[in-house]
């Protein structure tokens, strides 16, 4: 999957995503990532979502998004709620999707000057 908007301001653009990586400003990355226009967080940490932990979350507390969209692989899968209650304590937005379509999410987001992360899990 192609991506092609204008990065506007943002630092950090996801040019694509394939089973396995996701391009990032010209460079491949097959390991978790958290992406956000001005912050590139690269070997995350979980490789799973069985492996997500209460500290991967507070990784993306420290950077303040105001949106974070968890890309769960291949497929859309829901971690357990009580992981990421820190972000939505502190009044974060989450949303879980497929890491697919929370590349492309990221990037209109992105393009729009919000400040959005994308914990994408590539597995």
């Amino acid at each position: 999957m192609q991506l092609s908007l204008d990065k506007g301001d943002a630092t950090y653009q996801i040019q694509a995503y394939r089973d396995g990586y996701v391009l990032v400003n010209g460079q491949k990355y097959f390991e978790s990532i958290v992406i956000m226009p001005e912050h590139l967080i690269t070997s995350w940490g979980p490789t799973s979502l069985e492996l997500l932990t209460q500290e991967d979350f507070n990784v993306l507390l420290a950077i303040q998004p105001e949106l974070v969209l968890l890309g769960t692989g291949k497929q859309l899968q829901f971690p357990a709620k009580n992981l990421y209650a820190i972000l939505t304590k502190h009044k974060i937005g989450v949303e879980v999707m497929d890491t697919a379509a929370a590349c492309r999410t990221y990037t209109l987001l992105a393009t729009e000057g919000r400040k959005v992360a994308a914990a994408l899990l590539l597995i």
